[in-house]
């Protein structure tokens, strides 16, 4: 039995699949925020939880919101910022008694879906996280890559690619740089960009594609702008990885019209005479990171 462990900002899910990767049990509970000791405590007791509820012990396999250096052991980019710092992976491992694997929740969520979603079976999977930040990760062969950095896939920190007149230098990110991907493709800058066009008051970027859908240009222009964006981002990425699928999840993966208008988009970045990478939806939804997780044994 697999169990695998999202541990986010606001809630931590746990799940236990079986080798088929059919579901077993599911658990789901509020997240201590700022409290380190507290969410070790957490994590430790869902884990026990689950294994009671299943009656079995299993491997356990973490995905976090940030990395583990490989130069100190302590997590760092975490946007849950009471866990950089800290050696979780030790001290869960000493509190669970057992060896654990961690990966980026990103990184969980193209592992997921390399392995038995919208990508199975195929070589070099790209995921890509867009809602209300941009992240990613990388999957070859089913085998997630981290990098001698830990930061393979972090591509909603390089800059947004062949910017536009007032594209430059861009909005200041979180990381401490103006003009990054995630300041133009999360979901908070579409909203920015559609009232910053003439959007009537605040929207999420689902309720954007709402009115997109229903005549209304200034929603039309921001996704038609989105897309494109969005296009040049992942046309670097093809060039670097040359994936066969990109796999979109995160909220703005809901917004239909993507799938068919950025591949009709990227083709103009991308250094080839035809683009043969997919642009598809994750399977598994809001499960994936959690899934992806358990995967990781």
């Amino acid at each position: 039995m697999r169990i695998g462990i999202d541990l986010g900002g606001t809630k931590i899910e746990g799940i236990a699949i079986g080798d088929d990767g059919s579901e077993r049990l599911r658990r789901r509970i509020p997240a201590p925020r700022g409290d380190y000791q507290r969410t070790l405590d957490a994590v430790a007791g869902l884990v026990l939880e689950i294994e009671r509820g299943v009656g079995a012990r299993g491997t356990v396999g973490l995905g976090i919101p940030g990395t583990i250096s490989p130069a100190t052991g302590l997590i760092k980019n975490a946007n849950s910022t009471w866990l950089n710092g800290t050696r979780l992976a030790e001290d869960l491992e000493r509190r669970l008694d057992r060896p654990l694997r961690f990966a980026n929740d990103a990184n969980c969520f193209a592992l997921s879906e390399a392995t038995d979603g919208a990508a199975a079976g195929a070589a070099v999977v790209f995921g890509v996280i867009i809602g209300t930040g941009t992240g990613g990760g990388v999957v070859v062969n089913q085998r997630v890559l981290s990098g001698a950095n830990a930061v393979a896939g972090e591509w909603g920190h390089n800059p947004l690619p062949a910017p536009r007149d007032g594209e430059w230098p861009g909005p200041p990110c979180y990381c401490g740089r103006s003009g990054c991907i995630e300041t133009f493709l999360s979901g908070p800058a579409l909203a920015r960009d559609y009232a910053a066009g003439g959007g009537g008051g605040e929207a999420t970027a689902i309720e954007i594609a709402a009115r997109a859908e229903g005549g209304d240009p200034a929603a039309e222009a921001a996704l038609e702008r989105y897309a494109e964006r969005l296009a040049r981002a992942l046309g670097s990425v093809i060039n670097l990885l040359d994936p066969d699928v990109i796999v979109l999840g995160g909220g703005l993966s809901n917004i239909d019209r993507l799938y068919e208008r950025v591949p009709q988009l990227w083709a103009p970045y991308v250094f080839s005479d035809r683009v043969a990478t997919s642009l598809v939806r994750a399977r598994h939804g809001d499960s994936s990171g959690v899934r992806g997780a358990a995967w990781l044994w």
